[in-house]
């Protein structure tokens, strides 16, 4: 590690396979905390490269958990490290989105640079974590979600998971997450942080014959805010959605700040899933939903995937799945 920390201050690029070795390696617990946390320093003082990327990412497939589940699902997840302490948009989407009869197989994890990942916001309600086969397809049968704790499944992120929270910053393990998802799903809908990060993952996941959306808000947000224009880009092409775009108003970013604890978290949550939020908590999670529906039936209008959505709210069927998915 000592001369591959030299290379890489001096501004070496691994090229795919040498990436894809350091993964295996830190999998194997062949580097002390302290050498990892060196390693992942250089990611945060330049950018990571689409060999880089690609060779992490091929070596966490590689090295995943494999589970058994079925592939037409959606996915709705974002990297985190956007630094905006946002309430969980993404989960809650989840949860809208099986409301309307969608299939969906969400990974996630606990926050490591912010207050509350979709893993403690699910753990704060009592579900339990399990990469049991039977469990999962049971979840994805009779509820229409399941959830996968990333670090039940990837040795890698399991052996890092308390030096990030250490750490307290974004790392590259920020932008590996969203591409890892054990049962690689038919739909795909992943947030990033900018639009350098969006274009990588642009190129990774063209390749991959899935269905995709990837959206940056320009205001910097790993999903849509409605307080800027967001970036997409998708199988059909780039895209620059304005909020009247999914027939919703803009807002500021006070509007969907999160709360300081998980507990303040859960409480917004739940208000949205009851449909007793703010009216921008409300749309926000829409706007993120319609484009996940957008997804998985690319010919529907965004406003038409956002009136779907509201009914989900509106009629309490997202609700209903989440009761049913935290109450098994």
């Amino acid at each position: 590690m000592k001369k591959l920390l030299n290379q890489l201050f001096e501004n070496y690029t691994l090229n795919e396979d040498e990436a894809y070795q350091i993964m295996v390696d830190i999998s194997e617990s062949k580097y002390s905390d302290i050498e990892l946390a060196s390693f992942l320093t250089v990611f945060n003082m330049r950018n990571i490269t689409l060999d880089e990327l690609k060779g992490y990412r091929r070596a966490l497939l590689d090295l995943c958990l494999k589970v058994n589940l079925p592939k037409q699902a959606l996915d709705i997840v974002g990297t985190g490290g956007d630094g905006k302490d946002t309430f969980n948009i993404s989960t809650l989407s989840a949860f809208v989105i099986a409301g309307t009869g969608e299939k969906v197989i969400k990974q996630g994890n606990y926050g490591a640079s912010s207050v509350s990942g979709s893993s403690n916001m699910l753990e704060q309600f009592g579900y339990q974590f399990s990469s049991e086969e039977a469990k999962l397809n049971q979840e994805y049968e009779e509820v229409g979600l399941t959830f996968l704790h990333a670090p039940l499944f990837h040795p890698a992120l399991k052996k890092v998971a308390n030096l990030r929270r250490e750490l307290g910053v974004k790392t590259f393990f920020n932008l590996m997450g969203p591409l890892v998802n054990p049962v690689q799903p038919d739909f795909q809908n992943l947030g990033t942080f900018d639009v350098k990060t969006a274009r990588l993952y642009h190129y990774v996941m063209q390749n991959s014959g899935n269905n995709y959306a990837i959206s940056t808000a320009l205001a910097g947000y790993d999903e849509i805010s409605l307080t800027s224009p967001t970036k997409v880009y998708t199988n059909q092409g780039e895209f620059l959605y304005q909020s009247e775009d999914f027939g919703l108003e803009t807002i500021q970013a006070d509007q969907i700040a999160g709360g300081k604890t998980v507990d303040e978290n859960a409480k917004i949550f739940l208000s949205v899933l009851q449909n007793e939020s703010t009216k921008a908590q409300k749309e926000v999670v829409l706007a993120n939903s319609a484009l996940g529906l957008k997804t998985i039936h690319p010919t529907k209008d965004l406003k038409e995937c956002v009136a779907i959505a509201n009914e989900s709210l509106a009629s309490k069927k997202a609700f209903e799945i989440f009761q049913k998915l935290t109450n098994r």
